[in-house]
């Protein structure tokens, strides 16, 4: 296309994103900038367009890359609109015959264009993975393409990982590494990509069959997450256990036979602070005897000396995660194993300085190492500082979250794109009519409904099914994986998961339901209405910790962010009012 002044510029239609299914409808490459467009069959912009347009225009500046160093402007054109030129959110809209001299306003003579072959590279948009895309390629393929971000913030934990293991083999020794970061940083990623490296093969011992046995396994305690890895990887082989096994099933397979030694040299221990405790242990596994009720680091620990000549136990570390019953002893179990431990002078213990005070004044062999500390947020679009905005949210900590809002929220912007939406709202219909919306044109987006466990209101009188009746009936692998044409989709927006079930996992983008269970009374937070925890031999320690922990949790499943549903009563105005205050938009 060229205008007036001769100067040329490219259209390209209906441009589909690498490895992704949606498709801008024009992306026009302008003297200087990018400009994405997107058009509707409307009169007016409804908020779910806008937002629509400016993923576009943020995916293309955070991972395309060309796009890298150039402004990139999204522009939504409601093709029954006039021509005149507004902005909302730092997205312009305009009608059809606005928009040439919309792209006269744009240009910038200063730079050159970007070439459509350039552009149209397939290794030029490389975008970060979800967890359950990333454990997919890893098993086809046994690595992942080089994705910038996601490679380069993983690398150096993978490669340290790797060389203890080969240390390890060569000085016949024994090995905890603690891999610790912030919410949404690739831990898990790191676990799956250690374990099915090629940079491990060398190490496979053979079984007394002759068959070698697979290095390395991964573990993980999280039920939902080994259900939905197992799921998605069922047809890879072994109905996907033989990449994800769950922690429990592990541990009744030779915990209780003293005869029997784990094939694996390499243990990966997922979410390795929320390992439970001896009580816990107990109540977990009726089925064994008395004396084997020892805490999992303890079984761990027991099951590593097995393991003949050298081993390597790594427990992937989240801060903040502990939601259940059993959870709240945290890493000072796994110095206490180590102490406990037969072999315990063999030990060395690799971790960041993160964890450096949890084994002070400790006899075991230590090795600091700031490689295996993750402090880059990957999942939420650079927004990476939104452990810290949350925390800080709930901490009740009102001029931090504001300070912190710059770097975490979703403001539009060309130049410096990046962050999350949080919206809030009063009206149900209008958050699920949003997410409708805002992923149309999106089949393999996912979203769906989350809300607290301990919440007794929202069943009743809002019919969010939160019960623990109603969400044990969730098939979490098709809740995940299928579309809305499945019954059991995600997107239908008809079932919940709750904390225990979205731990771990992530959706594009949560409709999170707020209950009563953790509500702002008179300027704190007040867990005076919450459902009581099961009675049982573990008794809860800290259950407003515990609540925190869950909206954590609840509040950073989407990668797009979340639309958080308040109840319209009287009783949770406070709450409302507590969020907008602290950067959440209203959602009208």
């Amino acid at each position: 296309m060229s205008d007036a002044q001769s100067n040329t510029y490219t259209a390209i239609l209906e441009y589909q994103l690498p490895l992704d299914t949606r498709r801008p409808d024009v992306v026009v490459l302008l003297d200087g900038p990018v400009v994405v467009l997107e058009l509707k069959g409307k009169t007016t912009a409804s908020q779910a367009d806008l937002d629509q347009v400016a993923a576009y225009a943020r995916d293309l500046r955070c991972y395309h890359r060309e796009c890298h160093d150039r402004v990139v402007h999204a522009v939504l054109v409601p093709t029954r609109a006039s021509a005149n030129i507004e902005q909302r959110d730092g997205i312009f809209v305009v009608g059809p015959e606005g928009v040439d001299g919309l792209l006269r306003q744009l240009r910038d003579g200063g730079a050159p264009s970007v070439s459509p072959t350039a552009f149209l590279d397939a290794e030029a948009y490389q975008p970060l993975p979800s967890l359950v895309q990333a454990a997919r390629e890893l098993f086809q393929t046994r690595d992942l393409r080089y994705i910038k971000r996601a490679r380069a913030a993983t690398e150096p934990a993978v490669e340290t990982i790797t060389q203890i293991a080969h240390e390890a083999a060569r000085t016949k020794s024994r090995h905890l590494v603690l891999v610790t970061g912030v919410p949404g940083s690739g831990k898990t990623l790191v676990g799956l990509r250690a374990v099915h490296t090629p940079r491990l093969d060398d190490l496979a011992v053979p079984r007394p069959r002759g068959k070698p046995a697979a290095p390395a396994v991964f573990l993980s305690g999280n039920g939902p997450l080994v259900e939905v890895l197992q799921y998605q990887l069922k047809d890879a082989g072994g109905g996907g256990q033989t990449f994800v096994r769950g922690v429990k099933n592990y541990l009744d397979a030779y915990v209780p036979r003293a005869d029997r030694v784990p094939p694996e040299h390499v243990l990966v221990f997922d979410e390795a602070q929320r390992a439970f405790s001896a009580g816990m242990v107990a109540e977990k596994h009726p089925k064994w005897s008395s004396d084997l009720a020892r805490s999992e680091p303890e079984l761990f620990i027991d099951l590593c000396e097995r393991i003949p000549e050298w081993c390597v136990l790594v427990g992937l570390i989240g801060w903040g995660q502990e939601i259940h019953r059993g959870e709240e002893e945290g890493l000072r179990q796994w110095r206490i194993a180590l102490e406990r431990a037969r072999a315990s002078q063999e030990w060395t213990v690799h971790a960041p300085a993160e964890v450096e005070q949890v084994f002070t004044a400790s006899s075991v062999r230590t090795a600091w190492r700031p490689s295996l500390n993750l402090n880059t947020a990957l999942r939420f679009h650079l927004a990476s500082r939104l452990h810290e905005f949350v925390e800080r949210l709930l901490r009740g900590d009102s001029p931090g979250t504001n300070a912190v809002a710059a770097e975490t929220l979703w403001r539009p912007n060309p130049e410096s794109p990046g962050g999350i939406c949080l919206w809030a709202t009063r009206d149900l219909e209008v958050a699920k009519k949003y997410l409708r919306g805002r992923y149309a044109n999106n089949k393999d987006a996912r979203f769906g409904i989350v809300a607290s466990s301990k919440d007794k209101d929202l069943e009743r009188r809002w019919g969010i099914p939160n019960s623990f009746q109603a969400t044990k009936q969730v098939r979490l692998g098709p809740w995940y994986a299928e579309d809305e044409k499945g019954h059991h989709s995600c997107r239908r927006l008809e079932t919940v998961v709750t904390e225990f079930g979205a731990q771990g996992l992530e959706l594009d983008m949560t409709l999170l339901a707020w209950g009563t269970d953790l509500m702002r009374v008179d300027n704190g937070w007040s867990i005076a209405r919450s459902g009581r925890y099961r009675s049982g031999d573990v008794a809860v320690k800290n259950p407003t910790q515990l609540r925190m922990n869950a909206y954590r949790v609840l509040l950073t499943r989407g990668r797009d962010g979340a639309v958080v549903f308040v109840p319209p009563t009287a009783d949770m105005d406070e709450t409302f009012l507590y969020l907008l205050a602290n950067g959440f938009r209203e959602l009208a």
